[in-house]
């Protein structure tokens, strides 16, 4: 059986349920007014700039020049940003839980968010406190899938990433793990992850 000693969780879509949906459906009155808004306007391309360390002030900026029309909904996107966190996504914060518990392996997280609407999440979500370390790619100016911030959380925690697993909802963001030489595990529910992790003794 292959050494594991740390065990690196993605949060948003693994730990925490966000979706701009969930905002957005509170403010079109059809779902698609919502879908065509999220596609066209607030785009994940466009939040994922936000992600790499672009600044609120400057993503609001360009949308609305482009946008007038949507000025207040596009605002909206951040100034009721906690709108869209929907919860810890339970059943994996206890799988968390279950290897926290056992004391044997290091856990850091690695996610692709805003450094400026990650304090929010530190606040709400008192699991985030278990974590070693967690590296926020606005913070760094880096964001998954670039090799580089694989290659960052590995020097800053002194990794081998031969010893770790590595946790995302995002298939991309899984290559560029494996391509670092960190085993993965591409999440689609708690109960695959949990299967997963008993197959390698890490639960029972």
């Amino acid at each position: 059986m292959k050494l594991i000693d740390t065990i690196i969780f993605d949060l948003g879509g693994v730990l925490i349920d966000w979706n701009p949906r969930y905002l957005y459906r509170t403010i079109f009155d059809t779902e698609a007014d919502v879908e065509g808004f999220i596609r066209d306007v607030v785009t994940m391309d466009w939040n994922e700039e936000q992600d790499g360390g672009r600044s609120i002030q400057e993503a609001n900026n360009i949308l609305i020049t482009k946008f007038p029309q949507w000025e207040s909904e596009i605002k909206a996107y951040y100034s009721r940003w906690e709108e869209m966190l929907g919860g810890p996504i339970q059943e994996t914060v206890d799988i968390l839980s279950q290897i926290k518990s056992q004391g044997k392996y290091r856990l850091l997280a690695l996610t692709n968010w805003s450094a400026e609407t990650f304090p929010i999440a530190l606040d709400r979500y008192d699991f985030l406190s278990w974590f070693e370390g967690i590296l926020v790619s606005g913070i760094e100016h880096l964001k998954k899938p670039d090799p580089k911030i694989y290659q960052l959380l590995i020097d800053r925690y002194n990794c081998n990433p031969g010893h770790c697993i590595f946790i995302d909802d995002n298939q991309r963001n899984v290559h560029a793990a494996i391509a670092e030489g960190i085993d993965t595990h591409h999440f689609v529910n708690a109960q695959l992850l949990k299967n997963y992790l008993q197959q390698l003794n890490i639960l029972t």
